[in-house]
């Protein structure tokens, strides 16, 4: 495989999943970790993405304000934040993870609308307070460089002492059979106690992510209340979420 074939690849996946790790890469393209650690230094270097410690992320992932070009499948995921944003209603009490997806969800927040939002996720937080009548409770704790949401104990015990009306949950990895998974075992826990503190969880991610899979699994699947992708809900892509008696939008 050519390199420029090889960097096409690491691209999307990094664009896809956010972030990646040099060994998965590897093992994706059949190569050595230190081939794709080249790689990725070059397409650092073109900023393309931006290289961490044993992997990569997109450069849409990141605290400060983002640039529109710099979000893989905008368009898709904004149509996700229009669906989303109808379960949004006065006086609720609110849990947005991190991620772009989120990130567009925020975005079509009603400024008038009265809400209090917990979040562990850095830029999330930030991007909340420029809305006045929201109250934003950022949940620390360990903040996680990659993932940029708070990690550990301390975040746990926050998420333990609380039960929100609904939880918008991102995801890196999803499959009708295996479940959720990620690829970091800190931020598994996080996401197990973010659904633990929800009456219901509401599923957002690209329908490209769906069909993967990562090593740290978060729940099956059926733990999910309501699942929404950029695809119309009849589409035969979703029926084996459907024949699970989630609700799909």
């Amino acid at each position: 495989m050519l390199k420029e074939e090889r960097q096409k690849i690491i691209l999307n996946e990094v664009l896809l999943h956010n972030r990646i790790l040099l060994g998965d890469l590897s093992d994706l393209l059949n190569v050595s970790i230190d081939t794709v650690r080249r790689d990725v230094k070059e397409l650092d270097a073109m900023h393309k993405l931006k290289k961490v410690h044993g992997g990569a992320v997109s450069l849409g992932f990141n605290v400060s304000p983002y640039v529109e070009q710099d979000i893989y499948l905008q368009k898709q995921k904004v149509e996700i934040a229009n669906k989303a944003v109808k379960f949004l209603h006065n006086d609720q009490v609110i849990l947005l993870s991190g991620g772009t997806t989120i990130l567009e969800l925020v975005n079509k927040i009603p400024s008038k609308l009265n809400l209090t939002i917990f979040t562990p996720s850095l830029p999330v937080a930030v991007k909340l307070t420029a809305f006045p009548n929201i109250e934003v409770i950022f949940i620390g704790g360990k903040l996680s460089k990659e993932a940029q949401i708070t990690v550990g104990g301390n975040t746990i015990k926050t998420l333990s002492q609380i039960k929100v009306d609904l939880c918008f949950l991102g995801t890196g990895y999803i499959d009708s059979e295996f479940g959720l998974s990620e690829l970091d075992w800190e931020v598994v826990q996080v996401k197990k106690a973010m659904m633990e503190a929800s009456k219901k969880t509401i599923l957002l991610t690209i329908s490209q992510k769906i069909n993967s899979t990562q090593r740290f699994k978060i729940c099956d699947i059926s733990a999910i209340d309501t699942l929404i992708t950029e695809l119309d809900p009849s589409s035969d892509f979703l029926k084996p979420f459907i024949t699970q008696n989630i609700h799909v939008l």
